[in-house]
């Protein structure tokens, strides 16, 4: 039997609820066919038509090692052939996960001692604030369980991680957040800052707002403090000088864990291996996905620190198992993509390759948009990136919302080749590309790109949105 491409598509649109989907105007035709994505090497996509697509964002930013990686094809082949499934319940495990654990615990940063594992990052956030909780009933502090999150923070679409998250629009007609997930400011200098305020001055006023809530809710009903080391879906947003540090201080002062959620930042988007690395940060917990397997099979980890763990394991005589699992749990066949692409971050020096060529890439998007009369900020680190537009750069005026700018330039870099990602909070184009990528790569996404913003800004000049 022979199925074209329209069946394809109608067996898609009839059948397949699709995330961030306007689902009516999906299921009625009127946004067209869904894209058929057939293959996939290096940086790019090919579409069933034969359009090829410079992936700009790899995926959702998760496919570091490129696509086509016949290492990781041939890793997850060897050990579906010789073990595709057992579970890791009651001290069972294999020989992929028993080397991928103790590889974690020894590249992380800070002192860790532990992994879990689940698919994703959603269900990895979900984890760590059981964890949370279970730490603090068996310190014997039964009321220490409120986290606090920040706004415009991304930690997952699931009940808890999607109440961490701290974007309305996530929570809206889903009875979002939960009780017991507090938001605190997000630290982005350009649009947070008073007047005058340095980066300096701003994160200090940020861990004194977080001081503040802290106190005000009691510190003693505050257990865990979760942060992106870079806001992701955010808006891109590195942290201004200073924060971590400012943040920190006050998280030892009250007793507070640290969750660094390292699902975006980890394994070398940065420069480092680690976001927190990057950032002398030192977590008690880190959460890691995406990078990890780069998106090949699903997998995801709950990076346990030494003294949360000694809590779990005195504790473990009065409470019995550690009663938290996934069927899935160290899947065999995850674990060995993890330690295949794992390889090649290592064996390629991928956090190093986007320290250099994500330096040019920051120099370029600043080099081509900085000027440019709709941009008010250009900003990023390693490979990712963001260009935050606005209608007057002077009175930092944002344009209408009904414009829908970023949407717009999104839509014309990708009618000329390139998927580069239309931030939802806000008129954003943001970038991550996978970190195999070269300069020369880096000069093509940034011309399209740029014939994009022009076209776009035109069109605005032409009806007066823009000056």
């Amino acid at each position: 039997m022979t199925i074209n491409l329209d069946q394809i598509a109608e067996m898609d649109r009839s059948s397949v609820l699709h995330p961030f989907t306007q689902l009516k105007d999906f299921a009625s035709g009127k946004m067209g066919n869904p894209t058929i994505v057939e293959t996939g090497k290096g940086i790019r996509i090919q579409d069933a038509h034969g359009k090829e697509l410079i992936d700009g964002f790899a995926g959702l930013y998760c496919v570091n090692v490129g696509y086509g990686r016949t290492e990781v094809a041939e890793a997850i082949s060897r050990q579906a052939y010789r073990l595709a499934y057992y579970h890791s319940y009651a001290a069972h495990t294999t020989d992929e996960l028993a080397i991928l654990s103790d590889r974690l615990v020894r590249m992380a940063p800070g002192k860790m001692s532990k992994v879990f594992y689940g698919m994703s990052g959603s269900d990895a956030n979900e984890t760590q604030a059981k964890l949370v909780w279970y730490y603090s009933n068996l310190r014997g502090k039964p009321n220490k369980k409120k986290i606090i999150s920040r706004e415009r923070g991304y930690h997952g679409c699931s009940v808890v991680s999607g109440s961490m998250t701290g974007m309305s629009f996530y929570h809206d007609h889903m009875d979002l957040p939960r009780a017991g997930i507090l938001h605190t400011g997000a630290p982005h200098h350009y649009w947070g800052a008073e007047a005058g305020e340095t980066e300096q001055e701003f994160s200090k006023r940020r861990a004194d707002e977080l001081e503040a809530l802290i106190l005000r809710e009691d510190p003693d009903m505050i257990g865990a403090f979760i942060a992106e080391p870079v806001l992701g879906t955010g808006g891109i947003t590195p942290p201004p000088q200073g924060y971590w540090e400012e943040v920190q201080t006050v998280l030892k002062k009250y007793d507070i864990l640290l969750i660094a959620d390292e699902v975006i930042t980890g394994f070398g988007r940065t420069g480092s291996m680690f976001g927190s690395q990057h950032y002398g940060i030192e977590p008690d917990l880190i959460t890691v996905a995406k990078g990890l397997t780069s998106a090949y099979f699903p997998l995801s980890g709950a990076i346990v620190g030494e003294k949360v763990f000694k809590v779990l394991q005195d504790g473990a005589d009065g409470v019995g198992a550690f009663s938290h699992g996934y069927t899935y749990s160290g899947h065999p066949i995850g674990a060995a993509a993890a330690n295949a692409v794992l390889d090649i971050v290592e064996k390629e020096d991928l956090p190093g390759n986007a320290r250099t060529v994500g330096s040019y890439f920051q120099e370029q998007l600043k080099a081509r948009f900085a000027q440019l009369p709709i941009v008010g900020e250009v900003r990023g680190v390693g490979l990712m990136g963001a260009i935050e537009f606005v209608a007057d750069r002077e009175k930092k005026t944002r344009f209408k919302q009904n414009l829908s700018v970023g949407a717009r330039v999104s839509k014309a870099a990708r009618e000329r080749g390139l998927i580069a990602r239309a931030m939802p909070h806000g008129d954003i184009l943001g970038f991550a590309p996978p970190l195999v990528t070269t300069k020369a790569e880096v000069d093509e996404i940034v011309s399209i790109a740029e014939a994009a913003v022009r076209a776009v800004m035109d069109d605005l000049v032409r009806v007066g949105e823009a000056v």
